[in-house]
């Protein structure tokens, strides 16, 4: 069904592109503001992807991996965003803790707080890997499709991505065991 769709949009159906974009909008947000860390820009980088693959849609050779393509074309548009930008990106608030947690909500506060700045230290690239993997579900050689980067690639950004995290959260969280645990 989504192939069809996309063979009648690469053929000029506003409507089977509007149908496909609308399917896909919310996830390609949510990686967007995460790579950002500002719901503006997610926004600006979602709009830019999707005007680019409107203009390049005919181009695609192989509809069954449309929302890998459009999901390069989304990291690609917060890419560029970020470059241009030419500054620290900053996020003024913290994530919201977990109300179906048990233990204290103040402790749950912590780490996320403490999640939040470590990420923020990330490069682009490192957090791009880390949001594919863990928020999107993605498996490395799909990453690397996504990416246009050898697997191997995936895999050296997950290493020293989920290694930054980790030291960046093991001298706030002091405790191993609950570092261990916020990371996964």
């Amino acid at each position: 069904m989504r192939s069809d769709l996309v063979r009648r949009a690469q053929g000029g159906d506003g409507e089977a592109f509007e149908t496909l974009i609308r399917a896909a909008h919310d996830r390609l947000f949510a990686v967007a503001d995460r790579i950002l860390r500002d719901r503006y820009a997610a926004e600006y980088a979602v709009q830019e992807a999707v005007v680019r693959c409107w203009r390049d849609i005919r181009g695609l050779r192989d509809p069954d991996r449309f929302e890998a393509w459009l999901y390069r074309l989304v990291v690609n548009a917060s890419r560029d965003h970020t470059r241009r930008q030419r500054r620290t990106l900053h996020h003024g608030g913290v994530l919201p803790p977990d109300v179906r947690s048990t233990g204290d909500y103040y402790a749950r506060l912590v780490e996320h707080d403490a999640l939040e700045r470590a990420f923020l230290t990330l490069s682009a690239d490192h957090r791009v890997v880390l949001l594919l993997t863990h928020y999107a579900g993605y498996s490395a050689p799909e990453i690397a499709a996504i990416l246009s980067v050898p697997t191997g690639t995936v895999y050296s950004r997950l290493h020293y991505a989920m290694q930054a995290m980790r030291a960046a959260l093991t001298p706030t969280l002091g405790d191993t065991a609950t570092t261990t645990r916020v990371l996964r």
